[in-house]
């Protein structure tokens, strides 16, 4: 027992020191409804009261639990009630809330804070529309905000008026932050069906639901699944490999339990959940795209590439709620093409393409996630991506989402740099065909037949 406890110690070490796992973040989510007031500069003071009070000592706690137990915590981050709810109360100038959040965020020392959002699956208030309206402006004024929406679910179907809308707010966000490599667009998720309990940025928000405050943590781990499956051999069998990254996914969950529990005591705040994403970072060996070619592709994007990405997601996901009874957010493979640097020269190869991209969605954790597309995109194009990726989620019964970025001035082949996290990546090429009649009917996509479970 004493050696068996001894190397699971060795190899935690070892996948934190040569296989980059680590806490990617801890989430605080706190709820603002009862921040709300009819007089909006009255909710933005109530507001920063709150976050300054609740997470006070979220960044200091993270830290010293780094430090303790040796295990790397990334960001600490903050997710908010849907701003839209309060400002239906308050009415005003949305961009205040944004400020106030910003300004929070900021003095507590978080790398970002979520929930500048609406949810309007199925229709929009008042409230909704100028939330939506203000977030390239929003967006472009600060600089850790990040901003979703919600414009489709399986039970509601697809709000296409707020497709529309969301095609020249995304090219709004481009356009408003040009100067500052498109970066507005990159801290704006669409969704449909989005969770009330995601911990990672940007479409983060504090569900509805949630208690008053609440601990989420994702952790995140590409290298310890890549080099597991390495060791399997090329001539293990496809349930092996399975098996094999299923059991990966466990020891990383239980640490992200371990980091969560604690966190959870510290702050006197109730845990949440574990999210067990494979997000990637350009770092090298930190690649969802290098998995998938250790399982036997020769480049991310040909053929095999969502079969073998459905296979590693439901693996991840199997390996997550045998660890934790508190698995949720997205757990599963993120494949955003900027922050991974096996999907970056795939795309640069022309290997992997947005139409591959699109149906790798069917099988993974999210959607088309930091996906760069030429400047001069119209709108409406951007709207029937996303209303594509939206169709996806819908008829799945899973969350999808799109984060485009419009590189304004540039064209496909060239090349957009972020930093950080966000990395850098091609402009992907995207085809010119006229969706603008599609788009402006409006209306709503019903729901499936299958969304009746009554």
């Amino acid at each position: 027992m004493r050696t068996s406890r001894r190397d699971d110690i060795l190899e935690t070490i070892r996948m934190i020191e040569e296989e980059c796992l680590d806490i990617r973040t801890i989430t605080m989510g706190i709820s603002l409804m009862d921040c709300a007031d009819s007089d909006i500069d009255v909710s933005c003071e109530k507001i920063y009261r709150k976050l300054m009070d609740k997470a006070k000592n979220l960044v200091s706690v993270a830290k010293d639990i780094s430090r303790e137990y040796g295990i790397p915590i990334i960001n600490q981050r903050i997710s908010v009630t849907p701003i839209s709810l309060l400002e239906s109360v308050s009415g005003g100038d949305c961009v205040k809330y944004a400020r106030v959040l910003d300004k929070a965020g900021k003095e507590l020392g978080v790398n970002f804070i979520g929930g500048y959002s609406a949810l309007v699956q199925k229709g929009m208030t008042e409230g909704d529309r100028k939330l939506i309206a203000s977030i390239p402006q929003a967006l472009k004024e600060t600089d850790i905000v990040c901003s979703s929406v919600n414009i489709g679910s399986t039970k509601s179907g697809i709000n296409m008026d707020a497709v529309k809308l969301m095609g020249k707010v995304v090219k709004d966000c481009a356009e408003y932050t040009k100067e500052n490599h498109c970066f507005g667009a990159a801290k704006l998720v669409v969704f449909c069906n989005a969770v009330e309990d995601n911990p990672f940025m940007a479409g983060a928000f504090h569900g509805i639901s949630e208690p008053d405050c609440v601990i989420n943590v994702g952790v995140s781990g590409p290298g310890v699944v890549r080099n597991a499956v390495r060791e399997a051999g090329k001539d293990a069998t496809m349930d092996v490999v399975a098996e094999v990254i299923k059991k990966t996914a466990f020891k990383v969950t239980r640490m992200g339990q371990l980091v969560g529990m604690e966190a959870s005591r510290r702050l006197q705040v109730p845990f949440g959940i574990v999210d067990l994403s494979l997000a990637p970072t350009p770092a090298v060996g930190d690649s969802v795209a290098q998995i998938l070619e250790e399982i036997g592709l020769e480049q991310c994007g040909g053929p095999g590439t969502t079969a073998a990405l459905a296979m590693l997601n439901d693996a991840v996901k199997k390996g997550g709620v045998m660890a934790s009874s508190n698995v949720g957010g997205l757990s599963g493979a993120f494949i955003p093409v900027s922050e991974d640097a096996g999907m970056i020269a795939a795309a640069q190869a022309g290997t992997l393409t947005l139409e591959k991209l699109e149906a790798m969605t069917a099988v993974c954790s999210v959607g088309l996630d930091m996906i760069i597309v030429p400047g001069d995109t119209t709108a409406e194009t951007l709207s029937a991506i996303i209303a594509d990726e939206a169709a996806i989620g819908m008829i799945n019964n899973k969350t999808t989402a799109c984060r485009l970025i419009p590189a304004i001035g540039m064209e496909a082949g060239d090349h957009l740099v972020f930093g950080g996290l966000l990395g850098e990546g091609p402009v992907m090429p995207v085809k010119k065909t006229d969706a603008s009649i599609l788009v402006n009917r409006g209306g709503r996509i019903p729901s499936p037949i299958h969304s009746l479970k009554n």
